[in-house]
């Protein structure tokens, strides 16, 4: 089969599947709103669950550090691109959680794979939650390393797998609240199954980092475990982009060696630290959002169950709406658009077959009113 035989059929399957991804230009337009085709909708898909991505101090930092430092780096950390910045906020976030170290990453798929690819070596294994992120699992597949996966968020299958025998070191990774049904990890239990048997921890909060735990502080400050390796990510609560990795100081001075994507990549511009400086010093003093955002969770979960609208047990800000069938799922996101409400239906092989959803999310930007409007479209739009 030729490269274009190939393409073509694997596109056509997608097509046939309804499972074939599109891109839609989107614009945001005010806290918790997009436009869309010059559509104004509410907007019930993005990851900004404290309203900072359009937070104008975040913009006045941003546009400062650009107007003294550039545009960019101008090469990676290694090279040129280290700023004082950035040394400055690492130290900044590893003591505001508690780790010697921290290391920022382009993105949060980088770190994870990057974490993978420098600490597992051949006769090693890995034992993943099976609904860990994407970066997570196509590392742990290119990784030398054995890959198992335990049944999500159950501690009992983790520790079946961790009686068998294993010559080299164990790394068990998992997330703090899960990107697509939006529960959260038992991470005390899997913690103390997790170093019982000797091995380390590695846990992804992108979805925890900022809403949880005292202060914004996540998954793991609320649950209290500090797992050797933690990943956040700046592109949800941060309402920026980028990541970090949390770890002790030898871990930070071999990635330093070893974490190719970290050494490879261009440095993340210093006026995207100044707006990451500027947006961690909001989410310390981001009480009162948090508890709206809480709020809002409350009151949707509340209408929903009202209305008979059958959701997966969550208490974040992710609320998906299980639909089953990805046409279904389609047809069911393209009639709230029309209704004016902006949600994404997720589709395998981002979820598990048969298990097409609506992806809702919510926001400390979102109004009572705007959520009573979501839940009076789904009411008429849903076919249960």
């Amino acid at each position: 089969m030729s490269w274009q035989q190939r393409i073509g059929a694997a596109l056509e399957q997608r097509q046939q599947q309804q499972a074939l991804r599109r891109r839609q230009p989107t614009t945001a337009s005010g806290p918790g709103w997009i436009e869309a085709d010059g559509q104004r909708l509410r907007n019930f898909s993005a990851n900004d669950y404290l309203g900072l991505a359009q937070d104008t101090r975040l913009a006045a930092a941003w546009h400062d550090g650009a107007l003294r430092y550039g545009n960019g780096a101008g090469g990676s950390a290694h090279v040129t691109g280290y700023h004082p910045l950035q040394q400055r906020f690492e130290a900044r976030l590893a003591e505001w959680l508690g780790y010697p170290r921290a290391l920022l990453f382009i993105s949060g798929f980088a770190a994870n794979q990057a974490i993978v690819a420098a600490m597992m070596a051949k006769g090693d294994r890995l034992l993943a939650d099976k609904l860990a992120h994407a970066s997570i699992l196509e590392a742990a597949h290119l990784s030398p390393a054995e890959l198992r996966r335990f049944s999500h968020n159950q501690s009992a299958s983790l520790d079946r797998l961790l009686a068998k025998p294993c010559a080299g070191e164990t790394l068990v990774i998992t997330e703090g609240i899960f990107s697509m049904d939006g529960d959260s990890a038992p991470l005390a239990e899997l913690a103390v199954s997790t170093h019982a048997a000797g091995g380390w921890m590695m846990v992804d909060d992108a979805h925890g980092i900022g809403v949880v735990g005292e202060g914004g502080r996540g998954s793991c400050w609320q649950q209290q475990v500090k797992p050797e390796l933690l990943v956040i990510t700046f592109g949800k609560a941060f309402g920026c982009g980028g990541a970090a990795l949390l770890c002790s100081e030898d871990v930070a001075d071999y990635m330093l060696q070893f974490a190719r994507h970290l050494i490879y990549s261009t440095a993340m511009p210093p006026a995207q630290i100044c707006a990451l400086d500027a947006a961690l010093s909001a989410i310390k003093l981001a009480d009162s959002e948090r508890q709206r955002l809480h709020d809002n969770i409350q009151h949707f979960r509340s209408g929903a169950a009202e209305r008979g609208l059958s959701l997966l047990d969550s208490s974040s800000a992710i609320q998906p709406l299980l639909v089953g069938d990805n046409a279904a799922a389609l047809a069911l996101a393209q009639r709230l658009r029309q209704a004016g409400c902006w949600v994404s239906a997720i589709r395998p092989p981002t979820v598990p077959p048969g298990s097409a959803r609506l992806r809702i999310t919510l926001s400390a930007a979102h109004q009572p009113a705007d959520i009573d409007y979501l839940l009076e479209a789904l009411d008429a739009s849903h076919d249960r």
